[in-house]
């Protein structure tokens, strides 16, 4: 008995003593600290090849003018650190930004943010958005970047060969590495199990030879530890492992990269869950077709291409709400072969789903037409502070859904978005999310107070640079519109953050519940808050409401003017409320070669502005002793018919007669200006005139024409000054040589709307 306690005790320690031997090395391990490549101002994000990582930008990226294209989202042809500093993701001093891949835009808005301007741009493949460098918790992005070859390289090859040319290595816990037995034709696999795991390898190879000289490498799954995963990649790396245990050792359906590099493979069903943490893939890339390094941005103007002729858009994908789809960690993944794509794929989405989606597909329903008398694009901002309580924030909730039933939410009429804001502000519903009146009503009753402080300014801000953006459902041709509720007074500035937001054509109302009387006004942070954010101070924009109990009382005035689109005077801004005129010299002095450099210059300040028969509209009238006109306003009515019209004009060669063509621009153009826009002429010439400038000039500001005067080389700077509207400095502008009149551009672009920014608002 003595004998079998005495061995039981030893055994334990026995035991005990192997258990601290293993601890060192069998314990936690040490997660790896996430390392962030250093990139130069210059790299674009088309030029690395993954759909999300991490970078560092240096200091001083904005004196370096790399360009950028796009407010919020950007096109891949953009500078990554210039973009992310008009974001407002870094300083001019640098940082890390965290870069996520999207689909490409019909369109992308110029604006000026942080002392960076973008430029606006017709279309491009590929977008991306950017977001402050701390990854969240659990999350680790690329150690190292790949980057685009210069150029692409094209491979052909069959299917058969695609299919065969894919191994697939799924991921081993503690188990030893397994040892493979592979003859040159076919290949075979042995598997070795271990103790506790099986490790199995599958390897498909063609046993025909192609009858190529060309090979198609193949796409090596390479599996990696589970600090430098990425969200996308861990989650086919779990799906494989997941299938391979449900087989029971059968070969394992084999995933298979996009033959389009740096694209999001295609999904039949996009709802993927969060995947196991500790398994990632690693793709090389395929052949970079469509890569971005084909396509530099021109740095000395406007170069004609392809891109100018209009493109049917591709079909954006999103979830069963509307929502856009994200990116996101999730535990459970289904892979499908990338030969089971459906319509409503979309190759340039991740495939992951912010929402769980049902298990049996429901046949939609038909989306709401709306009132297509209001068709507005329109969002709330409601006041989410701790102040308002919830007694008062569920009469704010009923309010909303009154007026979503009073306007007939549809796609054909008004949309409704909704912001909560208190210390941040923060997305409830974008303006794609809900189609109709119903369903807006049921979002709202899910809506729970966020709770903090009254930010307004803050909120306007994020309304301005993320929440109108084609993204979120914003429609281009409808108003945007913005509602503010709030409970008192704002508990931040207004005034700065609201005059960005109009400058961007955004329609500002404030609805003020229960304002300051006047022995409160010495609390209120910034006096007069609501004449300094509204669109006008004429009262049209401001709705004060006694009482929260009175506020439903203002759903239908309020409906009527949000409505009333004639009104929103706010939506015509300096880039779509144009007549703009161009008089270009044709004389014998310039020259063919130069002749073009000067169309592309026309081209570029022309591709800043919105163009249709409503917004900008643009004419041009070349000259000689003679003049013609080249086209007239109206009769190109979007960018890529205006874009080809300028580059068919014919060089005629000649006198140079710059007065007389002035008169001749006023007759034939400025006669026929719409009243609701403001007139713009840009003279371009090369040389003194024959014939008085001043008299026709003088009879064009009268008309109330603004005048742009830009001389080169041996134009007589007499004449541009008197050519040109007052003050001279701001409006006239001479270079030596016409390759540098593309540094023009953005300053003429600058000064038409700061001119137009700068009229009164009553």
């Amino acid at each position: 008995m003595i004998r079998a306690s005495l061995t039981a005790i030893c055994l334990a320690l026995l035991l005990l003593s192997c258990a601290c031997w293993a601890r060192p090395n069998g314990s936690k391990n040490k997660k790896p600290k996430q390392a962030v490549p250093a990139i130069e101002c210059d790299v674009r994000a088309g030029k690395i090849i993954l759909p999300e990582f991490i970078v560092k930008c240096p200091a001083h990226c904005k004196e370096t003018k790399q360009q950028v294209y796009g407010t919020g989202v950007f096109a891949s042809i953009s500078s990554i650190c210039n973009a992310a500093i008009h974001s407002g993701v870094i300083t001019n001093a640098g940082g890390k930004v965290i870069v996520r891949k999207m689909a490409g835009q019909n369109v992308y808005k110029g604006s000026n943010s942080n002392g960076v301007r973008s430029l606006s741009l017709p279309k491009w493949r590929e977008s991306f958005v950017v977001s402050v460098g701390k990854p969240k918790k659990g999350v680790m992005y690329p150690f190292t970047l790949d980057y685009a070859p210069s150029r692409p390289t094209y491979v052909k090859t069959s299917q058969k060969e695609a299919k065969a040319a894919v191994t697939t290595v799924l991921p081993a816990t503690t188990a030893p590495e397994p040892t493979t037995t592979a003859a040159p034709e076919p290949t075979t696999t042995t598997t070795t199990p271990a103790p506790t795991t099986t490790t199995t390898t599958t390897t498909i190879a063609s046993t025909t030879p192609p009858p190529t000289t060309t090979k198609a490498r193949a796409a090596v799954h390479k599996v990696r530890d589970a600090g430098s995963s990425h969200p996308y990649f861990a989650s086919v790396a779990a799906a494989s492992s997941r299938q391979s245990q449900n087989g029971q050792g059968k070969p394992s359906q084999v995933f298979r990269g996009s033959a389009y590099p740096n694209r999001f493979s295609s999904r039949a069903n996009p709802g993927l869950r969060r995947p196991e943490a500790g398994s990632t893939i690693r793709r090389q890339p395929a052949s970079p077709v469509g890569s971005d390094v084909s396509y530099p941005a021109p740095d000395s103007g406007y170069t004609w291409s392809e891109a100018d002729t209009p493109e049917i858009p591709a079909p954006r994908a999103t979830d069963s709400d509307g929502n856009r789809k994200v990116p996101l960690d999730t535990t459970h993944t289904r892979v499908e072969p990338v030969d089971a794509w459906k319509p409503e794929a979309n190759i340039y989405e991740s495939g992951f789903n912010v929402r769980d989606q049902d298990s049996i597909p429901r046949a939609p329903e038909p989306a709401s037409q709306g009132d297509p008398n209001c068709m507005v694009d329109l969002a709330f901002l409601m006041d989410g502070s701790w102040s308002i309580g919830k007694r008062r924030f569920k009469i704010q909730k009923d309010f909303l859904a009154e007026v979503a039933q009073a306007i007939n939410v549809g796609v054909a009429g008004p949309m409704m978005g909704i912001i909560q804001y208190g210390d941040d502000p923060v997305t409830e519903m974008s303006l794609r999310s809900y189609s109709s009146s119903r369903d807006v009503k049921t979002a709202i009753d899910k809506i729970v107070q966020k709770g903090g402080l009254s930010n307004v300014g803050k909120a306007l801000s994020y309304i301005n640079k993320q929440y109108f953006s084609d993204a979120n459902g914003n429609r281009g041709g409808a108003p945007n519109v913005a509602v503010v509720l709030v409970d008192g007074w704002p508990t931040d500035k207004v005034e700065e953050a609201s005059r960005l937001a109009r400058e961007s054509g955004i329609n500002i109302f404030f609805v003020t519940i229960e304002g300051p009387d006047d022995n409160e006004k010495q609390n209120v942070v910034e006096a007069n808050f609501v004449d300094k954010a509204v669109c006008r101070t004429s009262g049209f924009f401001s709705l004060p409401v006694s009482s929260w109990f009175a506020l439903r009382k203002a759903v239908q005035p309020l409906v009527k003017r949000v409505c009333d689109t004639d009104r929103l005077v706010c939506s015509k801004t300096c880039l779509n409320a144009n007549d703009i005129a161009f008089v270009i010299d044709g004389s014998s002095s310039v020259g063919t070669g130069n002749f073009r450099t000067v169309l592309q210059f026309v081209a570029n300040v022309t591709r800043e502005f919105e163009i249709s028969d409503t917004d900008t509209r643009v004419g041009a009238v070349q000259y000689t002793y003679e003049q013609r006109l080249e086209f007239a306003f109206g009769q190109h009515n979007n960018k890529a018919d205006l874009l080809n019209a300028i580059k068919r004009i014919n060089y005629w060669s000649g006198g140079t007669s710059t007065g007389a063509a002035i008169t001749y621009a006023a007759e034939q153009l400025f006669s026929k200006s719409k009243p609701n826009k403001r007139k713009i002429m840009i003279v371009i010439t090369d040389g003194r005139s024959y014939d008085d400038v001043r008299a026709p000039a003088l009879a064009v500001h009268r008309q109330g024409v603004i005048a742009y005067s830009i001389g080169i080389a041996w134009a007589a700077q007499d004449e541009l000054e008197y050519i040109a509207t007052d003050p001279d400095k701001e409006h006239s502008f001479f270079v030596d040589e016409f390759d540098s009149l593309y540094k023009f551009v953005p300053k003429i672009i600058h000064n038409i709307c700061q001119e137009f920014n700068s009229q009164p608002r009553n």
